[in-house]
């Protein structure tokens, strides 16, 4: 099917696309399901009747502050039921969501909302070493497009506070909507290059969530903790999930292992939407010890590279559960997973096969699709994929085949049944003496040395050989690896010697995007930065 015909008429005509909105899914629960526990943190409870009518009158109340159909409102909240109002009120009045991650401050704040155009934001009051609604007060001589910041959970000078704008908002007629309505304007992590807007409408990931909550299996009797921030399109997307089915959301405000262990106790949740990044310092400090997880039925597991390992550790923790793998992008949200009937094989060694309403293939540099078992770039189209991105026609076309497939800049290998193994990204290949390799399989290997914690290998700059590769390793409490000891760990494992690493270096913790991924330009950049002033690495 060519590009051309394989576009929104044949979503349509798939059934893939039904002019659903969040508005309608949220007023569907509400009348089927009223009494049902939408969300729960702690102690609080909201019903679905309840959701729906606080996210009424915050629109209400956005709407008297002079906020319209198509304005970008941000929000810059942690995982808290005044986010789900947030989002939910913007999407009644017809407004696009922007999210801003907590860790950014002024210079990214005054950034991505001078860039997406936001004409209100909402944050913190306080938070604790900032005041995030202050940040954005601050900014407003910088940004005269923000006519509006809302401060939640405290008073502060030249802000709305939120409650008193949901308490003064009235039930404003909704505006007429459709599918093919802007839905929300989303950031790209960054983590390989400046962040990117993505804008998508609803019919792009409403119907993704509603067919992979299918696959998924989930049912209104499933409680969904998801431990990425909803400023970041995984967490959105686990909602998503929920509001599809009128499951319960469960929520952490922010990620500590303490915390999640925590709210496993307390809230039971049957379903867990994480990251290595989240489940791996709970394993290395037997925090699940003693838990009982019995309740718990899927834990997926995606943003980086999952260890095999690690997923059959966690498994072994869940009585009745099974760990599953996922693949996405802020540009398409969920474009593969594994389902809980594969075999362990491939929910532990693939991130599965594409989502429903998804294409993938894998291709040479030249767009070629390539035969199972060779590796290539991952590349997508379907239901899901975004058109373009904001105001960056430039890059829109570098991320385009000619025949319409989005270049992921994922390296992948596809089985005959269509599973994905990712093989790393095109962009943290190392170029040494003009021989280019991806480092994904040493790092998943030096991930399993008793001694390592994480691990992450780059690209130094050398004069000879334009770059070489140096292991950067967090070590685990009381543990020691010399340079000899990691070249014998590789020898072992039969690496190519011109692979290797040709440095390790000790840190004391990896430099994460509020996704959990690893910067590895942030780790070089440090390198290179302490060796100017004579630091000395292994």
């Amino acid at each position: 099917m060519t590009a051309q015909n394989f576009g929104p008429e044949y979503f349509r005509s798939q059934g893939w696309w039904r002019n659903e909105t969040l508005r309608d899914w949220l007023t569907q629960r509400a009348c089927n399901d009223a009494d049902r526990t939408a969300v729960l943190m702690h102690s609080s409870r909201l019903s679905y009747a309840e959701l729906n009518r606080k996210a009424k009158r915050f629109s209400g109340g956005l709407q008297r502050l002079g906020l319209k159909r198509g304005d970008i409102v941000a929000v810059h909240l942690p995982n808290i039921p005044e986010f789900l109002i947030a989002w939910l009120a913007i999407n009644e009045m017809g407004a696009v969501l922007q999210t801003v991650h907590m860790p950014y401050g002024p210079r990214e704040l005054a950034q991505l909302l001078g860039h997406g155009g936001a004409k209100a934001a909402i944050a913190m009051a306080r938070t604790k070493d900032r005041s995030p609604a202050s940040d954005l007060v601050s900014l407003r001589t910088e940004l005269p497009g923000l006519e509006h910041v809302l401060s939640v959970h405290g008073k502060v000078e030249g802000a709305e506070e939120f409650e008193s704008v949901v308490e003064n908002g009235s039930g404003a007629e909704p505006n007429p909507l459709s599918g093919i309505d802007l839905y929300m304007q989303l950031y790209t992590s960054g983590t390989t290059s400046s962040p990117k807007a993505v804008s998508v409408t609803y019919d792009h990931f409403l119907s993704n969530a509603r067919m992979c909550a299918a696959e998924f299996e989930i049912t209104p009797a499933d409680r969904i903790l998801c431990l990425a921030p909803y400023t970041h399109l995984y967490g959105l997307y686990s909602v998503e999930l929920a509001l599809a089915v009128g499951a319960m959301i469960c929520m952490l405000d922010l990620f500590s292992p303490p915390a999640f262990i925590e709210t496993l106790r307390a809230l039971q949740p049957t379903m867990l939407f994480a990251g290595p990044a989240h489940i791996a310092p709970c394993l290395h400090n037997r925090l699940f010890e003693g838990l009982d997880l019995s309740a718990m039925r899927v834990a997926v597991l995606s943003g980086s590279t999952v260890p095999v390992p690690l997923s059959e550790a966690f498994e072994q923790k869940l009585p009745n559960g099974k760990v599953l793998q996922a693949w996405g992008m802020t540009e398409l949200q969920f474009g593969a997973c594994s389902r809980p009937n594969d075999s362990r094989d491939i929910r532990f060694r693939t991130i599965g096969r594409a989502t429903p309403g998804t294409q993938l293939r894998v291709a040479d540099s030249a767009g070629k699709a390539l035969p199972p078992g060779e590796t290539g770039e991952l590349h997508v189209r379907g239901c899901s994929v975004f058109s373009g991105y904001l105001h960056n026609p430039d890059a829109t076309r570098e991320a385009f085949t000619t025949d319409g497939w989005f270049r992921t800049g994922d390296l992948a290998q596809m089985d005959r049944e269509g599973n994905v193994e990712l093989k790393g990204r095109t962009k943290e290949l190392i170029n040494r003496g003009g021989v280019k390799f991806n480092p994904i399989d040493m790092e998943v290997e030096i991930a399993k040395h008793p001694a390592v914690l994480q691990v992450a290998i780059a690209p130094i700059p050398d004069d000879a050989m334009g770059e070489r590769a140096c292991c950067f390793v967090v070590m685990k409490e009381r543990a020691s690896l010399s340079f000899d000891e990691l070249k014998s760990f590789l020898a072992e494992r039969q690496f190519a010697k011109f692979s290797w690493p040709e440095q390790l270096v000790m840190v004391a913790e990896m430099p994460m995007t509020p996704t959990r991924k690893v910067i590895k330009s942030e780790l070089v950049r440090r390198f290179l930065s302490e060796r100017a002033f004579g630091s000395e690495a292994q």
